[in-house]
């Protein structure tokens, strides 16, 4: 399993535009094959802060999701990026 968590950043001014271009990305990676887990959520306390969660079964999964990436008229908005992969060896419930 993967985990992919981090945050980007936009001017906030320019954070609800972003998320809101964001809905169908979110819909369609929740029922795409492979996909566990999916979520962009504005930050509680930093204005122009997107929090990014997905949980992917695989590699393939992701790679077979993401295709080109962000579009060009999102991708312009961010200004800053720090989001990792992370892979899982194993799951258990608390």
């Amino acid at each position: 399993m993967l985990i992919i968590a981090g945050h980007i950043t936009v001017d906030p001014g320019d954070r609800e535009e972003y998320l809101r271009g964001c809905a169908d990305v979110v819909d369609q990676a929740r029922k795409a094959e492979g996909c566990l887990d999916f979520s962009l959520s504005a930050d509680l306390v930093d204005p122009g802060r997107i929090d990014i969660y997905e949980r992917w079964e695989s590699d393939a999964h992701l790679a077979a999701f993401r295709g080109e990436g962000v579009p060009d008229e999102q991708a312009s908005l961010i200004r800053d990026a720090s989001v990792y992969k992370y892979r899982v060896s194993g799951v258990e419930a608390p």
